[in-house]
C-alpha cells in the first residue's frame, strides 16, 4: 500500500514538472517571438530613416546643381539689356545720314560688333542662346505677342518679325521674344464667311 501511494507520488510529481517544463518552453518561445517582432520594427524604422536621408541627400543635391547652374540667373537677364544697346548702336550708326560721310565710322561699327562677339560668346559659354522664333508657330511659352500682322499667304500665328530677341539658359526661359504674329485678313476672313454661307444654304435646300 506504502509503494503504491508513493509511486502515485512519484507519478504526480513528474506530471507535476512536465507542466513546468511545457509552460517554461511557452513562456521562451512567446520571448524569442516578440524579439523577432521588435528587431523587424526597427529594421522597418532604420530603413525608413535611410530612405529619408536618401531623399535629402538627392534633394541637397538637385538644389546645389541647381544653385551652381542658375546662381547667376538674375545677372544674366539684366545683362540683356547691354547687349541690345550695343545692337540698337550698331543700327544707329549705321542708319544715321550725319556718320555716312565720316571716314571712321565702318572703324567705329567694327570695334563695337567685337565687343558685341564677345559678350555672345560669354553667354553662349554659359548656357545663354538666342530663341529661334521666326517662321515659326507661336508658342506663349516662348514668345510674347506684340502686334498683329495681316497676311494671307500664310496661316495665323506664324511669327514673321522679332521685336526684341528672347533667350534661355540652358533649358529655362531667361526672356521671351517680343514677336510680330500673323492674321488672317479682312477680305480672307470674309470670303470664309461667304462660303460656309453657301454651305449652310445647301444644306437646307437638301
Amino acid at each position: 500500500m506504502v509503494e503504491t501511494e508513493k509511486k502515485e507520488s512519484e507519478i504526480e510529481e513528474n506530471k507535476k514538472t512536465l507542466k513546468e517544463n511545457q509552460v517554461e518552453e511557452s513562456s521562451a518561445s512567446e520571448k524569442e517571438l516578440s524579439i523577432e517582432e521588435k528587431l523587424k520594427v526597427s529594421e522597418e524604422k532604420l530603413l525608413r530613416n535611410l530612405a529619408e536621408m536618401e531623399n535629402q541627400r538627392r534633394r541637397f543635391e538637385k538644389e546645389r546643381q541647381e544653385a551652381f547652374e542658375f546662381g547667376g540667373f538674375n545677372f544674366a537677364r539684366e545683362s540683356l539689356s547691354l547687349l541690345d544697346n550695343i545692337e540698337r548702336a550698331i543700327l544707329s550708326f549705321k542708319n544715321d545720314d550725319a556718320f555716312k560721310d565720316n571716314k571712321n565710322l565702318n572703324k567705329i561699327i567694327d570695334g563695337i560688333e567685337v565687343i558685341e562677339k564677345d559678350l555672345v560668346s560669354i553667354f553662349k559659354k554659359n548656357g545663354i542662346e538666342t530663341i529661334k522664333c521666326l517662321n515659326k508657330k507661336f508658342d506663349p511659352n516662348f514668345h510674347q505677342a506684340m502686334l498683329e500682322i495681316e497676311d494671307n499667304s500664310k496661316e495665323s500665328g506664324i511669327v514673321v518679325q522679332e521685336i526684341q530677341k528672347g533667350y534661355m539658359m540652358k533649358d529655362r526661359l531667361l526672356r521671351p521674344s517680343l514677336v510680330g504674329v500673323t492674321k488672317k485678313g479682312q477680305e480672307k476672313a470674309q470670303k470664309i464667311l461667304d462660303e460656309e454661307k453657301k454651305t449652310n444654304k445647301k444644306e437646307e435646300k437638301k
